[in-house]
C-alpha cells in the first residue's frame, strides 16, 4: 500500500508558481505510476498529472498543460508538480496517489492533501 504526505501547497496570487512535494515512506513507490489529483469547494475530485516509475511518461489535464511539470526522484522517494502561471480556478486541495496511466487514481487510501489557493 502506498503511504505519501504531501506539502508545499499555499497563498499565491494569479500568475505566480508553487511547487508541491509528494513523499513515499519505505518502498512506497516502488515500480508504482504516481499522479496528482485535486478537489475544489463542491467539486469531485480530479487528475491533474500522472506520472511513470521512470519518468518516461507525463500524462496532464488539458487545464493544466503548459502551465504544471510533474516530476519524480526515486532515490528520494518523492515526486513534485511544479505549477506556473497559476489561475484561481487552480484553487483546490491536492492530493498524490499512485496511479493507472492515464489518468486514474490507484486503490490506496488518500492522504491530507495540501491545500492551495490562488487569489485573484
Amino acid at each position: 500500500q502506498v503511504q505519501v504526505v504531501e506539502s508545499g501547497g499555499g497563498l499565491v496570487q494569479a500568475g505566480g508558481s508553487l511547487r508541491l512535494s509528494c513523499t513515499g515512506s519505505g518502498r512506497s513507490f516502488t515500480g508504482r505510476a504516481m499522479g496528482w489529483f485535486r478537489q475544489a469547494p463542491g467539486k469531485e475530485r480530479e487528475f491533474v498529472a500522472t506520472i511513470s516509475w521512470t519518468g518516461s511518461i507525463t500524462n496532464y489535464a488539458d487545464s493544466v498543460k503548459g502551465r504544471f511539470t510533474i516530476s519524480r526522484d526515486n532515490a528520494k522517494n518523492t515526486m513534485y508538480l511544479h505549477m506556473t502561471s497559476l489561475k484561481p480556478e487552480d484553487t483546490a486541495v491536492y492530493y498524490c496517489n499512485a496511479a493507472s496511466l492515464p489518468d486514474r487514481p490507484a486503490t490506496n487510501p488518500w492522504g491530507q492533501g495540501t491545500q492551495v489557493t490562488v487569489s485573484s
